[in-house]
């Protein structure tokens, strides 16, 4: 078992195949700065000062099921003075029919213009989706902001970038765009090579706003023939006078702080049954019962035979686990009997249902007709019955198709943070626009409450496939399995999400599986997979510490808190019943050294770190390492200075623990 580098090497976790990272390179061009990512040739956080201008650019090669293939560099040469760089690269992007080599330039000039070019030959005849660069802006720092968009023919036109989360492009035929950064100071983007437009990835919990080639309105997939060329480039220029001192660095430090926004009642927190949905061991159950869920979600395909089984399996494990099921059903013509049989077998077991979820068999959003099938057949039994209905996809489905609401309790959407990106920065670059989906859902819901789940690490299908997708053979773990389930850097993702989705003051929130490689925990009989998947039998993952500690505190409220660098550290705090705990995850690979300020009457805080020094006793023996004692921290001039190793994840708390 490997724990020093967040248990398991999480760099690059693509279909079940984990790397080495190589480290970040960071830039300068002129007042600019930059870092660069070698194993994806991704040019992030290009910055004056502290005045974010992109959130990267970098190249992507997209299938005709929009799977990015995953770039290989075969050479590169890095040459950096203090004001300059120049970056020369060889790609190769090769997966199954796909077969894609590319050329990369990259260059800083002293004087703040950046330079990215890409010469790309097709190496075999595949379908494509898209191939090109790929330009991120960052809504954080150009929301609401206005942007002049140049047109191919020279003609310009004013807009503003989207506050709320456009369901659809907010430019098109994109030749350059320009935005104010600072007073005075404005940022250029050039494109040539292909017609350009932009898209709202914040509906897929990215957090940006993404220019790419090859506009959606033309006809895709597209057959690309063995030899051919693809050339494009991007040039970013300042245009003003910089004001003295705004060039400056940020600080390196971090501090975590409370925000100025009032506590929020922690919703109901669930877990989904395991795939295999069989019945859980009585050592599974009894941890998970230490974790106070809120519900259950099961999901009933009504034209699976095996459902009436699966409604079986649902019942014992939500009286073993004495919580509520949240039951997700999926409708198609003529199963009306079915849905009686069904919903009359779960009133006979006389449990609790949280929600109903309504979803049509073959629609990305359900329509109308399956709610007004359901809900009469549910009400005959439930009468107290909150219905929810929406998409079992991405956001984005639901923003682009909104539902009508008046047969409704609340709607719901499902979240994951790989659409676009898969290394650990994009993914916690996600962890912020999850609020932002639920705000923006507020928009369209007409004071209906907001559902949120499942969350997980990876896709659990892919609603967007124009062909046949196969999932992993014996070589590979499936698409919907990702290693850093079990990491150290997994745990500190899932505070960030139960953090920001908590604090939007959901109706319900759903996270991960109970058992097995998606879930909180290993079954007793160990890993499927231990080449790729290497868990130990019976452990739990760091992350059922996270979904632990939220338990502690069911019913209370969470008091929103604020990182200078959220990229970086980020946290919260919980409190109920007059006790307290802030919860702190370093997000990156490097150590940090974090200020805490120390709340009112919290005189002798102790702090409990789980971290690559403990993470075999908190994986094999969570209850010593949850009795255990918290260390003791000695406040300075009412800060707590808090050092973190690399994806550590730790609590402090006023009560004591012996």
């Amino acid at each position: 078992m490997m724990w020093g580098n967040a248990m398991l090497p999480v760099s690059v976790v693509r279909r079940g195949t984990t790397s080495t990272p190589t480290p970040p390179v960071y830039l300068q061009a002129g007042p600019l700065s930059a870092r660069f990512e070698p194993d994806g040739v991704f040019l992030r956080h290009i910055a004056l000062g502290e005045h974010e201008i992109l959130r990267g650019i970098y190249v992507a090669v997209r299938d005709q099921n929009w799977n990015t293939i995953t770039p290989v560099v075969t050479r590169i040469d890095i040459q950096t003075t203090d004001e300059t760089f120049a970056i020369d690269v060889d790609v190769r992007c090769h997966e199954r029919e796909v077969d894609f080599t590319w050329r990369g330039t990259i260059t800083g000039q002293a004087d703040g213009t950046i330079h990215y070019k890409m010469d790309g030959t097709a190496q075999s005849s595949f379908w494509r989706n898209r191939i090109g660069i790929l330009v991120l802006h960052p809504p954080s720092a150009v929301a609401g902001k206005p942007a002049i968009v140049e047109a191919p023919d020279g003609s310009t036109s004013t807009g503003h970038f989207p506050t709320s989360i456009s369901p659809h492009q907010p430019f098109f035929n994109i030749q350059a765009i320009t935005h104010e950064v600072v007073p005075g100071v404005s940022a250029e983007v050039r494109f040539a090579g292909e017609v350009f437009e932009m898209e709202d990835q914040r509906n897929w919990t990215d957090a940006s706003y993404k220019t790419y080639s090859t506009p959606l309105e033309l006809p895709f997939p597209v057959l690309v023939e063995e030899g051919t060329q693809v050339n494009q480039s991007i040039e970013i220029r300042l245009h003003g006078e910089i004001p003295d001192g705004v060039s400056t660095p940020p600080s390196q430090s971090v501090a975590l702080a409370p925000d100025d926004l009032p506590p929020v009642k922690i919703p109901p927190i669930g877990l989904c049954m395991a795939s295999d949905a069989s019945d859980l061991a009585d050592r599974e159950i009894q941890r998970l019962r230490q974790l106070n869920l809120g519900h259950l979600r099961v999901e009933i395909h009504l034209n699976d035979t095996a459902h009436v089984e699966l409604i079986n399996h649902a019942i014992r494990q939500s009286r073993a686990l004495g919580v509520p099921l949240q039951v997700a059903l999926f409708l198609e013509a003529g199963c009306e009997q079915k849905l009686a049989d069904a919903v009359a077998e779960l009133a006979s077991a006389e449990i609790n249902i949280a929600d109903w979820l309504i979803f049509g068999e073959t629609e990305k959003v359900a329509d109308r007709k399956w709610v007004e099938m359901a809900r009469p057949a549910i009400s005959a039994h439930f009468p107290n019955a909150q219905i929810a209905s929406g998409t079992n996809a991405y956001f984005t489905e639901l923003n682009r198709e909104r539902p009508d609401t008046d047969l409704l309790d609340a709607i719901c959407y499902a979240i994951n943070p790989q659409v676009h990106a898969f290394d650990d920065h994009s993914l916690v670059e996600t962890l912020e626009a999850q609020s932002w989906t639920v705000e923006s859902a507020r928009q369209f819901a007409d004071g209906r409450e907001i559902v949120v789940g499942p969350i997980t690490l990876r896709p659990r299908f892919n609603p967007n496939a124009t062909a046949p997708e196969s999932d992993a053979g014996s070589g590979s773990l499936p698409s919907s399995v990702d290693p850093r389930q079990i990491s150290l850097f997994g745990a500190g993702w899932t505070l960030g999400s139960l953090k920001y989705i908590s604090q939007s003051a959901v109706r319900r929130g759903t996270w991960f599986e109970t058992v097995g490689w998606k879930g909180v925990m290993e079954r007793e009989s160990g890993s499927r997979n231990p080449e790729l998947f290497p868990s130990l039998p019976g452990a739990v993952f760091p992350l059922y510490h996270v979904f632990a500690d939220f338990g502690e505190f069911a019913g209370g409220e969470i008091v929103p808190w604020q990182s200078t660098d959220p990229l970086r550290v980020d946290g919260c705090m919980l409190q109920a019943n007059g006790k307290r705990a802030i919860l702190i995850a370093n997000l990156t690979p490097d150590e940090q050294q974090i200020d805490v300020p120390l709340p009112d009457d919290m005189p002798q805080p102790g702090i409990r770190i789980l971290d690559e020094t403990n993470a075999e006793l908190a994986t094999t023996d969570p209850d010593a390492f949850r009795a255990g004692s918290f260390g003791t921290i000695e406040p300075q001039n009412g800060v707590i200075p808090v050092t973190l190793k690399p994806f550590a994840f730790a609590r402090i708390s006023d009560i004591p623990q012996n």
